[in-house]
This record gives C-alpha cells, structure tokens and sequence, in this order.
C-alpha cells in the first residue's frame, strides 16, 4: 500500500502560535530585507533624535573658534564648520529636530485625514461630493507654494512648520481614507449596527475606524519620510526652522553651500543623512504596506509559501 503524501496545510498548523507583532516582525525579516534595513534607519533616528544630548561630543552651537572648518579627524569625526561647531554633533541634532517634525506634523495630518475621509466616505451624498471637490482644488495647487505662501503669513518656525505640514498632508491623504471607509461600511454588521440603533458616532469610531488602521498605519509610516524632506526643502530656503537649530536642510544651505568647494563634508553629511533617513523610512513603509495587506497574505511570493513548496517537493 503506497504512502499517502499530504500537502502541507495551512502553515499555522506547523508554525508555533505567536503575537501579530513577531508575525510581522518575522516576515519583515524573511520576506523584506530592505524594509528591514528601513526600520533599523527608522529606529536609529528615532533613538538619535531621543538621546541626542548623550549621543552628542558637544552641544549644537558650541563654537571653538580655533578649529573652523577642520576636516574630519579623531576629534571631529565629521570636521567643523566655518564657525568651529562640531558637524557630528550638529547633525545629531538635527535628527532630533526630524523626529519632532516628522512625528508631530505626521500624527497630525493623520488625525485630519481620519476625520475629513471617515465622514466624507461614511456619510455620502452632499456631504462627500462638497468634501471631495475642496479636496480636489486643494490637491491642485503645488505643495511646496502652498507651504512658501503660508510661511510668508505666518513666519518661520517649528510650530508653525508643523501645522502647515499637517494640515497639507493630512488632507490630500484623506481621500485613501475615504476609498477604505467605503469599502468597509457595504458589510452586513455595518447594517446590523444600525438596526440595532447605533447612531453614527457610535458606528465610525466602534466598527469603521478599527477596521482601516492598516492603511493609516501604512500612511503614517511613508508620510514621516515626507514631511522630513519637505522640512528640509522648506529651511533650505530659509523657510523652515530658523538657525542656529540644525535643520539638515538648513546646514546644506547655509555653510554647506557658501563652502562647498572649500570644506565638502559640510555638504556631504547633512545631505548623506537626509538621503539615508528618507530612503529608510520609504522602505520600511512598503514593506509594512505589503505586510499588512490581507490580500497579499499566503501568495505565492511569501517566504512561508516558497519553503511549503519546497517541503512538499522532498515529499
């Protein structure tokens, strides 16, 4: 009698039951290594940006007048500036002041992107065809005018940075919101919420915002590494946080241009930090997309599916 070879099921049969968070935390090493090497980027900068006062050699503006523009060296391990201010330790802050932006201005756009999408796909008719249209005229106007004419009313500075990111950010990502919260409110316990007399309120914040933190959880992690850029674009015109804080953008414009030619690692390691962090983050936002998105869950392209094949093979 010839042995019957079983294919392997559902993998939750052989694998150990665990916690959502090592589930992803699992695939995103064996499935997504960039994305991987993107949440390192993501914790180191947020641990810089926490710890900065003990990471750093010398304070953000201490200045020895005898060592300007220094090359890097055992002393400075990225040079000085035109000023004597240690580069390592500038940038350090400058990580600090990243974090505080993006954080702040992310969280937020998203609280505005939950409420204008929750209520514009919720409630329909009149209300989400007068919500989308200023959508619409919003999203026609070029964000970075956007933000040099509000910071031409308001002036610069970081609280001000942070609502204007804020408030652009979070309404042009309200519209996927939106997509999600239409979505979700065609299912039968939506119905059955309401024929039991929950009023609104009680059906948007008990059963639709639940059921969409997956794509806030993915807006939130990819719109960090934009709002970092666009405040290093904005002090890069003079438009961001205003010195002597070290925006990287402010350190590339500043010194970083007037001595380019001269002291090169001025430019070079704002810009190498600013390229690193950005690139860090998105990855680890596609990967955390990719991840949480039940329609990608067991295809064929999973680590946990090429290796069922492979077992079933040997078999």
């Amino acid at each position: 009698m010839s042995e019957v070879v079983m294919a392997p099921v559902p993998l939750a049969v052989e694998r150990k039951r665990r916690s959502a968070f090592v589930d992803i935390l699992v695939r995103l090493v064996r499935e997504k290594p960039w994305g991987f090497f993107g949440a390192i980027v993501t914790v180191v900068l947020l641990l810089t940006g926490i710890f900065a006062n003990f990471l750093a050699p010398y304070g953000f503006n201490d200045v020895h007048a005898a060592d300007f523009l220094q090359p890097p060296s055992a002393k400075y391990l990225l040079g000085t500036d035109n000023l004597g201010r240690d580069e390592f330790s500038r940038i350090i802050y400058g990580a600090r002041i990243s974090v505080i932006v993006g954080l702040s201005a992310t969280s937020l756009s998203i609280f505005i992107a939950m409420l204008i999408g929750v209520l514009s796909g919720y409630l329909g008719g009149t209300v989400d065809v007068l919500i989308q249209r200023f959508v619409d005229a919003w999203m026609c106007f070029p964000s970075l005018v956007l933000l040099i004419a509000a910071v031409s009313l308001t002036g610069p500075g970081m609280v001000q940075l942070v609502v204007m990111l804020g408030v652009l950010y979070g309404i042009a990502s309200s519209r996927i919101l939106r997509g999600a919260v239409m979505g979700i409110k065609r299912n039968i316990y939506i119905d059955a919420a309401k024929s039991v007399g929950c009023s609104n309120i009680k059906i948007m914040i008990r059963h639709i915002l639940p059921n969409i933190m997956a794509p806030i959880i993915v807006i939130f992690t990819t719109q960090i590494a934009a709002v970092i850029l666009s405040e290093a674009s904005l002090s890069f015109l003079g438009l961001g946080i205003p010195p002597p804080a070290p925006s990287w953008g402010g350190m590339l414009s500043g010194n970083g241009r007037t001595y380019m030619l001269l002291a090169p690692w001025l430019a070079l390691w704002p810009g190498l930090a600013l390229t690193v962090v950005v690139y860090g983050i998105n990855m680890f936002g596609d990967a955390l997309r990719d991840l949480l998105d039940p329609r990608l869950r067991g295809g064929v392209g999973r680590y946990e599916s090429r290796v069922a094949r492979a077992k079933l093979k040997r078999a």
